[in-house]
């Protein structure tokens, strides 16, 4: 048994982390947040410690005093916010006395040359895994590819809103980035969650696990929606060159949605296209080899079509 610190699992990824080691009970896990929540932390009885991110040796204090032997971060990367906060509590992690593993927040697909100039978050990655190589600390990285959740609310259990890109369930159409025949790799959070829980136990860590919860096209992705749904949806396909151009078709429950966001629509088509790229080139078709489902076989993750059964069953 060790302690386990989760940054950032109040919601999102970081909740379903926190959530499956405290099932488990075979590590204490704890909460690092930026707000105090006695609220929660009594709800799902897992202490949630109040930290500065900012702060190096506020965080190596915490740490030891904790005696936190792992930190799992799950904290959304954010451009322009100056030194990454990541950054930060590799640092603290490597000066603790107590801290010996750190699991950075990637949680989606391998960086590359290529995707680092569309995407404006891996950079950032990039910072946080060059604290990580030039640490003693022992780390791994999960590439998990793309969360079935976006796409399984509010049937499947989740932190992670509903996410109308590329498919729009509600209003029967898709906007599909490029040809839509390349493979995506998907998976459940709370899966994912099962894998990272186990992975603790490992007396070694490889530098990097691939888990794959389902793989299948965009095209194959509608086609079983429309199955589900027992509808023929209206698709658009947007050309890697309208992409490029930061040109991609705005879904009808985006377009409402907008209005609540605080994300100017600019930013939102430029995100929208720069990931939309990178699955048509191919970077969410993660590889089959050595993953943790080989390791771990006992685990059965969610199914794209079991998701869309179930959200479409509780109508």
């Amino acid at each position: 048994m060790v302690i386990v610190a989760v940054a950032g699992g109040t919601g999102g990824v970081g909740r379903a982390l926190v959530e499956a080691i405290h099932a488990r009970q075979k590590h204490e896990v704890m909460i690092l947040s930026r707000q105090k929540n006695d609220a929660l932390a009594n709800d799902l009885n897992i202490p949630i410690i109040v930290v500065d991110y900012s702060s190096v040796e506020g965080l190596k204090k915490v740490f030891e005093e904790q005696k936190i032997h792992t930190v799992i971060s799950a904290l959304l990367t954010i451009p322009g916010e100056g030194v990454p906060p990541e950054v930060n509590m590799i640092q603290a992690a490597e000066a603790s006395k107590a801290t010996e593993r750190f699991i950075p927040s990637n949680w989606g697909i391998p960086e590359t040359v290529e995707n680092s100039t569309l995407i404006p978050t891996i950079p950032i990655k990039r910072q946080a895994m060059a604290a990580l190589e030039n640490s003693p600390l022992e780390y791994t990285v999960f590439y998990n590819g793309l969360f079935t959740d976006y796409y399984a609310t509010p049937a499947i259990k989740t932190y992670l809103p509903a996410m109308p890109f590329y498919i729009d369930l509600e209003h029967n159409t898709a906007a599909i980035p490029g040809s839509g025949n390349t493979p995506i790799a998907f998976i459940h959070t709370f899966d994912l969650a099962k894998y990272v829980d186990l992975v603790l136990d490992f007396q070694k860590w490889e530098l990097e696990y691939y888990v794959i919860g389902d793989k299948l096209t965009w095209n194959e992705f509608v086609g079983h929606a429309q199955a589900v749904k027992g509808t023929k949806f209206k698709i658009v396909y947007d050309s890697v060159d309208d992409l490029k151009k930061g040109q991609a078709t705005v879904l009808p429950a985006l377009a409402k949605a907008l209005q609540f966001m605080p994300t100017p629509k600019e930013k939102l088509l430029e995100f929208i296209t720069a990931v939309g790229l990178t699955m048509e080139n191919g970077d969410f078709n993660l590889r089959e080899e050595n993953t943790l489902n080989s390791i771990l076989p006992h685990i059965t993750p969610l199914k794209v079509r079991d998701a869309l059964n179930a959200n479409f069953a509780s109508d």
